[in-house]
Protein backbone atom coordinates (compact mmCIF):
# COMPACT_ATOMS: atom_id res chain seq x y z
CA UNK A 1 0.00 0.00 0.00
CA UNK A 2 2.53 2.50 1.09
CA UNK A 3 4.76 1.52 -2.16
CA UNK A 4 1.52 2.55 -4.42
CA UNK A 5 0.62 6.18 -2.41
CA UNK A 6 4.73 6.77 -3.20
CA UNK A 7 4.25 6.09 -6.90
CA UNK A 8 0.61 8.16 -7.37
CA UNK A 9 2.56 10.96 -5.29
CA UNK A 10 5.57 11.16 -7.16
CA UNK A 11 2.88 10.97 -10.17
CA UNK A 12 0.96 13.62 -8.99
CA UNK A 13 4.29 15.90 -8.60
CA UNK A 14 5.62 15.60 -11.91
CA UNK A 15 1.81 16.41 -13.58
CA UNK A 16 1.82 19.45 -11.19
CA UNK A 17 4.90 20.76 -11.60
CA UNK A 18 6.34 19.74 -14.77
CA UNK A 19 5.24 19.01 -18.09
CA UNK A 20 6.03 17.19 -20.93
CA UNK A 21 6.33 19.73 -23.73
CA UNK A 22 7.54 19.66 -27.68
CA UNK A 23 7.10 15.81 -27.35
CA UNK A 24 5.47 15.97 -31.57
CA UNK A 25 8.61 18.11 -32.34
CA UNK A 26 10.73 15.08 -31.30
CA UNK A 27 11.65 15.86 -27.75
CA UNK A 28 9.86 13.22 -25.88
CA UNK A 29 12.13 13.11 -23.10
CA UNK A 30 12.52 17.03 -22.45
CA UNK A 31 10.81 18.80 -19.24
CA UNK A 32 9.84 22.44 -18.87
CA UNK A 33 8.48 23.81 -16.08
CA UNK A 34 5.00 25.43 -16.02
CA UNK A 35 6.33 28.62 -14.39
CA UNK A 36 8.31 28.79 -17.29
CA UNK A 37 7.66 31.43 -19.39
CA UNK A 38 8.53 30.98 -23.88
CA UNK A 39 8.40 34.19 -25.82
CA UNK A 40 8.42 33.63 -29.78
CA UNK A 41 7.99 30.05 -29.22
CA UNK A 42 8.10 29.49 -33.09
CA UNK A 43 11.89 30.30 -32.59
CA UNK A 44 12.67 27.82 -30.31
CA UNK A 45 14.58 25.11 -31.36
CA UNK A 46 14.78 21.72 -28.83
CA UNK A 47 16.52 18.85 -28.45
CA UNK A 48 15.98 15.90 -26.64
CA UNK A 49 16.81 15.28 -23.02
CA UNK A 50 16.11 19.07 -21.96
CA UNK A 51 15.50 20.07 -18.85
CA UNK A 52 14.24 23.53 -18.06
CA UNK A 53 13.34 23.97 -14.00
CA UNK A 54 10.95 26.58 -12.49
CA UNK A 55 10.67 30.81 -13.56
CA UNK A 56 12.57 30.96 -16.74
CA UNK A 57 12.11 33.62 -19.28
CA UNK A 58 13.15 32.00 -22.45
CA UNK A 59 12.86 34.88 -25.38
CA UNK A 60 13.25 32.95 -28.40
CA UNK A 61 12.00 35.88 -31.09
CA UNK A 62 15.52 36.02 -32.85
CA UNK A 63 16.06 32.46 -32.44
CA UNK A 64 17.34 30.00 -29.41
CA UNK A 65 18.75 26.96 -30.33
CA UNK A 66 18.98 24.62 -26.69
CA UNK A 67 21.30 21.71 -27.92
CA UNK A 68 20.30 17.86 -25.91
CA UNK A 69 21.06 17.15 -22.21
CA UNK A 70 20.88 21.22 -21.57
CA UNK A 71 20.05 21.89 -18.41
CA UNK A 72 18.59 25.55 -17.34
CA UNK A 73 18.30 25.68 -13.40
CA UNK A 74 15.42 27.81 -11.86
CA UNK A 75 14.96 32.29 -12.40
CA UNK A 76 17.16 32.37 -15.49
CA UNK A 77 16.53 34.46 -17.97
CA UNK A 78 17.79 34.43 -21.94
CA UNK A 79 16.56 37.05 -23.94
CA UNK A 80 17.47 37.23 -27.80
CA UNK A 81 16.87 40.60 -28.34
CA UNK A 82 16.93 44.27 -26.15
CA UNK A 83 15.20 47.31 -26.55
CA UNK A 84 16.54 49.55 -23.33
CA UNK A 85 18.64 51.55 -25.48
CA UNK A 86 16.90 52.35 -28.29
CA UNK A 87 13.81 53.43 -25.45
CA UNK A 88 16.32 55.54 -23.83
CA UNK A 89 17.57 57.49 -27.26
CA UNK A 90 13.72 57.75 -28.42
CA UNK A 91 11.45 58.51 -24.84
CA UNK A 92 7.88 58.54 -25.82
CA UNK A 93 9.11 58.61 -29.35
CA UNK A 94 9.99 54.98 -29.13
CA UNK A 95 6.24 53.91 -29.51
CA UNK A 96 5.36 55.48 -32.79
CA UNK A 97 9.04 55.80 -34.71
CA UNK A 98 9.17 54.04 -37.66
CA UNK A 99 12.18 51.42 -39.04
CA UNK A 100 15.12 50.21 -37.16
CA UNK A 101 15.33 51.91 -34.13
CA UNK A 102 18.74 52.75 -33.02
CA UNK A 103 20.40 50.69 -30.76
CA UNK A 104 18.03 47.88 -30.75
CA UNK A 105 19.43 44.61 -30.05
CA UNK A 106 18.69 41.76 -31.29
CA UNK A 107 20.29 37.91 -32.39
CA UNK A 108 20.08 34.39 -32.12
CA UNK A 109 21.38 32.54 -29.09
CA UNK A 110 22.81 29.01 -29.09
CA UNK A 111 23.24 26.68 -26.40
CA UNK A 112 25.41 23.79 -26.87
CA UNK A 113 24.64 19.98 -26.04
CA UNK A 114 25.31 18.96 -22.50
CA UNK A 115 25.39 22.40 -21.40
CA UNK A 116 24.04 23.47 -17.10
CA UNK A 117 23.14 26.79 -17.56
CA UNK A 118 23.05 28.04 -12.93
CA UNK A 119 20.67 29.64 -11.07
CA UNK A 120 20.25 33.30 -11.80
CA UNK A 121 21.88 33.47 -14.89
CA UNK A 122 21.09 36.36 -17.77
CA UNK A 123 22.46 35.02 -21.60
CA UNK A 124 21.86 38.08 -23.32
CA UNK A 125 21.28 38.11 -27.46
CA UNK A 126 24.12 36.99 -29.77
CA UNK A 127 25.41 34.48 -27.42
CA UNK A 128 27.03 31.07 -28.42
CA UNK A 129 28.33 28.34 -26.02
CA UNK A 130 29.88 25.48 -26.61
CA UNK A 131 29.32 22.11 -25.82
CA UNK A 132 29.56 20.99 -22.41
CA UNK A 133 30.38 23.80 -20.94
CA UNK A 134 28.98 25.13 -17.49
CA UNK A 135 27.25 28.76 -16.40
CA UNK A 136 27.90 29.45 -12.43
CA UNK A 137 24.50 31.53 -10.75
CA UNK A 138 24.44 34.92 -11.59
CA UNK A 139 26.32 34.47 -14.86
CA UNK A 140 25.99 37.66 -16.95
CA UNK A 141 26.63 35.85 -20.40
CA UNK A 142 27.35 37.33 -23.79
CA UNK A 143 29.10 36.35 -27.01
CA UNK A 144 30.83 33.16 -27.69
CA UNK A 145 31.86 30.66 -24.76
CA UNK A 146 34.45 28.13 -25.03
CA UNK A 147 33.22 24.34 -25.35
CA UNK A 148 34.05 22.62 -21.44
CA UNK A 149 34.67 26.30 -19.99
CA UNK A 150 33.65 27.31 -16.42
CA UNK A 151 31.87 31.05 -16.56
CA UNK A 152 31.07 33.20 -13.71
CA UNK A 153 30.53 36.59 -12.51
CA UNK A 154 28.64 40.04 -14.30
CA UNK A 155 29.93 39.78 -17.00
CA UNK A 156 30.58 36.51 -17.28
CA UNK A 157 34.54 35.25 -17.92
CA UNK A 158 36.68 31.74 -17.86
CA UNK A 159 37.26 30.96 -14.90
CA UNK A 160 38.13 26.67 -15.29
CA UNK A 161 37.64 23.81 -18.05
CA UNK A 162 35.08 21.27 -16.42
CA UNK A 163 37.26 18.22 -17.84
CA UNK A 164 39.21 18.48 -14.86
CA UNK A 165 36.67 17.60 -12.87
CA UNK A 166 35.24 15.39 -15.56
CA UNK A 167 38.82 13.39 -15.51
CA UNK A 168 38.22 12.91 -11.60
CA UNK A 169 35.11 11.39 -12.01
CA UNK A 170 35.84 9.49 -15.14
CA UNK A 171 38.52 7.69 -13.06
CA UNK A 172 36.17 6.60 -10.47
CA UNK A 173 33.64 5.35 -12.75
CA UNK A 174 35.60 4.50 -15.97
CA UNK A 175 32.86 2.63 -17.23
CA UNK A 176 31.21 5.51 -17.79
CA UNK A 177 34.19 6.95 -20.40
CA UNK A 178 32.38 5.69 -23.63
CA UNK A 179 28.76 7.61 -22.63
CA UNK A 180 30.97 10.83 -21.92
CA UNK A 181 33.05 10.65 -25.16
CA UNK A 182 30.09 10.11 -27.22
CA UNK A 183 28.80 13.24 -26.51
CA UNK A 184 32.17 15.13 -25.58
CA UNK A 185 34.25 13.98 -28.56
CA UNK A 186 31.17 14.70 -31.24
CA UNK A 187 31.60 16.41 -34.36
CA UNK A 188 29.72 19.59 -34.33
CA UNK A 189 27.27 19.95 -36.88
Amino acid sequence: MRAWLNRVRRALWRQLFFRMIFGERGAPHSRIAPSTCIEGEAGLRLADHVFIGQFNFLDATAGLTIGEGVQITNFCSIVTHSSHRSIRLLGRAYASHSGPAPGYIQGPIEIGPYVFVGPHSLIEANTRIGRGALICAYAQLRGEVPAFAIMAGQPARQVGDVRERDATLLAQYPELAPHYEAWANEVPR
